[in-house]
């Protein structure tokens, strides 16, 4: 799972990487754009807590919070260690310089895990209002949906209970939509065929039942936000999947748009040749494009731009 954003500095990516998923060497890699070209990866965060322990590191978010009294805001990075989903807890660090260097990790406060798949976004009052989801194996397998804010940087927490039993309806990572200053639209991945949404109309402190959409989701990871211009774009596997099951394919990889959060447009397809194409982040930079990264067969990140007015 990969994620992207813009700095003063330029362009960054960052995602998870190692012998494969859940692997203690697992740790959380960053990649900076540097004039036409990404610069050589390096680790930044790994899951060492002692010399003998070592756990996988999971989904990095970047996050760049607006400018704050004329000064430039930290870079932010939130991700999850430990063995499993189950049991991970979330770290958060900061880069004053664009991500060239990085602060000491800080474990979040019990209970709270961040942003779990997909960024935050910033509201008015300057709270950064996380979208996160928990799962648990057990029978019944649950995987539920909530939201965490701070309002003071990361200092301290709040959230709200989950949203979903996890059971009738099973979803994680969603994404946030703003549909006017204080209604909010999330959608994000389920185990129902379709990807699931929920409202807020109190800027993210109360949010709706669950429901399922009318886009399919083979139970993989997906992506959207809100444009500058007030579009509604999300990067998603155009494919149905069995419910409760992964579809088995992540190909194609799409791209859709909506005025309305509701009903979406095919728009481009990034990737439809036989592979997995997965796990999209993407902005919009200042310049007001488009940037999306994505998992290229569990093998590479891929990066492509896209110009706003082509879709």
């Amino acid at each position: 799972a990969s994620t992207v954003a813009e700095t003063d500095q330029g362009l960054i990516a960052a995602w998870f990487g190692g012998t494969h998923e859940k692997h203690p060497d697992v740790g959380i890699w960053i990649s900076r754009r540097e004039k036409d070209s990404w610069s050589e990866p390096i680790e930044v965060a790994n899951g060492v807590v002692s010399p003998s322990e070592r756990y996988p590191t999971w989904n990095p978010v970047l996050f760049q919070p607006r400018l704050r009294s004329g000064a430039a805001a930290p870079l932010i990075l939130f991700y999850k260690v430990g063995p499993s989903p189950e049991t991970w807890w979330g770290m958060m660090m900061t880069s004053s310089d664009g991500g060239s260097t990085w602060s000491k990790p800080t474990r979040l406060p019990e209970g709270i895990l961040g942003p779990i798949k997909n960024k935050p976004i910033e509201l008015a009052d300057g709270t950064w209002l996380c979208p996160s989801s928990s799962e648990t194996e057990e029978e019944p397998s649950k995987w539920q949906v909530h939201f965490e804010w701070t309002k003071d940087a990361g200092k301290t927490w709040s959230r709200t209970a989950s949203l979903n039993d996890g059971v009738a309806v099973q979803a994680i990572q969603p994404s946030i939509l703003q549909l006017d200053t204080n209604r909010l639209r999330a959608i994000g991945r389920s185990r129902q065929d379709r990807i699931f949404e929920t409202d807020s109309v109190d800027g993210g402190k109360t949010w709706s039942p669950l429901r399922l959409g009318e886009l399919p989701n083979n139970n993989s990871g997906i992506d959207a936000m809100t444009l500058a211009s007030g579009l509604h774009v999300i990067v998603y596997n155009h494919v149905p999947g069995t419910p409760g099951e992964w579809g088995g394919k992540r190909t194609p990889l799409n791209v859709a748009t909506s005025t309305d959060g509701v009903t979406w447009k095919p728009s481009v397809v990034l990737e439809n040749t036989p592979g997995e194409y997965s796990y999209p982040a993407l902005i919009q930079t200042r310049d007001d494009r488009i940037h999306i990264t994505y998992t290229w067969n569990r093998k590479k990140i891929k990066h492509l731009v896209l110009d706003p007015s082509s879709l």
